[in-house]
């Protein structure tokens, strides 16, 4: 079974991890990191998930392909994650502290097979919806990877959706 890898550059403790970490704090900085997703998936495909744009803040990166619920069609979301226990890992749906859920979210709970991509491995994985107690532990570990996810969070009173990526 492939391990995802802790793909990452750049360090937390810079002083551009600290000001970018500011920055996507706010509504302009969440904006903008969403005008750019387009062009960090073709990086992130593009180097099969070694590079990023966020990289320099020194979060994991990874590239999840989801199946479309209604399309059918493949579709790459760009996401951070942290660690989990042993080899699996959590991303969370934050959208930003948006409304409306992301659609790879709607995607795995469809059909939670996927596909990771990161530092030039390609892992299938069974995606997990945590809920609970365990969810609420989960996104604790991802504000230990960037506060941002803590405004996130505020941001919004939906319910954000974290899931467990397990390797296949």
């Amino acid at each position: 079974m492939p391990i995802i890898p802790d793909t990452t550059w750049g360090s937390r403790e810079s002083a551009l991890s600290r000001v970018a970490t500011r920055f996507a704090a706010t509504k302009a900085g969440s904006g903008t990191i969403r005008r750019l997703m387009p062009l960090d998936r073709r990086v992130l495909l593009r180097t099969s998930g070694r590079r990023t744009l966020l990289g320099p803040i020194g979060a994991p990166t990874l590239l999840l392909e989801t199946v479309g619920r209604k399309s059918g069609q493949p579709r790459l979301s760009p996401l951070l994650f942290a660690r989990a226990e042993g080899e699996d890992v959590i991303v969370v749906g934050s959208n930003f502290g948006g409304q409306a859920h992301p659609a790879w979210t709607a995607n795995l709970l469809a059909r939670p097979e996927a596909r990771v991509i990161s530092g030039g491995v390609s892992v299938p994985v069974h995606a997990t919806l945590l809920e609970g107690a365990e969810a609420e532990a989960a996104y604790a570990r991802m504000i230990e990877v960037t506060a941002v996810y803590a405004e996130y969070r505020r941001r919004t009173d939906r319910a954000i959706r974290v899931f467990r990526l397990s390797p296949v």
